[in-house]
């Protein structure tokens, strides 16, 4: 099969080319991404607490996600897609890079999920008019270029009344220290190069970029400890953070 590369404003290639290189350990949980897996674990408690809250969804339920129609945007190898389709949610996930793609689609066939993936950019998706209940936009704003128009693209998938989460990792001295130099350089927790300073986030510049559209509902920041791998809530949004934005119900979504 021939590789197929999605080319539009807001992607880097060295970005793709970067993630192409590792799209086969995605599933190693030993493996670099296994912070991912960590991570995901943390933050899939923290998506289906807020969109059970928001959509009237009892949390304890087996599937309490059953009938939302949810989008991952820059899926990867589909750890978290895979996690919302478990809760029931009806899933589509998105990348960028056909390896990926590949890797996402062949692990859901193994585990018997049904996963809507496709090689799309969120413009694309935007341009052809398609709306979810929710959108997750988990540490993809730190690799793309032009974030305000990626963000308004992304703000355009969200249906009214539906919502975004976003997580990222905000551009502060002490998230260069930790996320950069500790996290990358030092303790080796994810391969040199996957973050670069200049392209981290900081909380007003989401706000910024989806605040015509969509208003910050909830945000808190996430501790990691090095000592047992752990991550926690904390109040501080200096390093890592997650933010919930919602659309207003009577929004006309464009």
């Amino acid at each position: 099969m021939t590789a197929v590369h999605l080319t539009a404003p807001d992607i880097d290639p060295n970005e793709v080319a970067y993630f192409e290189k590792l799209a086969h350990r995605w599933w190693d949980e030993q493996g670099p991404f296994w912070p991912l897996h960590k991570l995901n674990r943390f933050r899939v408690d923290y998506i289906r607490a807020q969109l059970c809250r928001l959509f009237a969804r009892e949390a304890t339920a087996t599937r309490p996600l059953e009938g939302l129609r949810l989008l991952d945007i820059g899926c990867g190898g589909g750890i978290l897609s895979e996690s919302m389709a478990r809760l029931g949610a009806q899933v589509a996930g998105t990348e960028i890079t056909e390896k990926n793609i590949r890797v996402s689609q062949l692990h859901a066939d193994w585990s018997g999920l049904e996963i809507d993936y496709r090689l799309a950019t969120a413009h694309e998706l935007a341009e052809a008019g398609e709306t979810f209940d929710a959108v997750l936009n988990m540490e993809v704003v730190e690799h793309v270029e032009h974030l305000p128009d990626f963000l308004a693209d992304c703000a355009r998938l969200v249906r009214p009344g539906g919502v975004m989460v976003v997580a990222t990792i905000n551009r502060t001295p002490l998230a260069w220290l930790m996320a950069i130099i500790g996290a990358e350089r030092i303790m080796g927790w994810l391969p040199k190069g996957t973050h670069h300073y200049r392209k981290l986030v900081k909380p007003e510049e989401l706000v910024q970029g989806l605040g015509e559209q969509l208003e910050p509902f909830d945000r808190t920041g996430v501790r990691v400890s090095p000592f047992n791998r752990s991550f926690s809530f904390t109040r501080s949004m200096a390093v890592n953070y997650m933010m919930l934005f919602r659309r207003n119900a009577e929004a006309d979504n464009r």
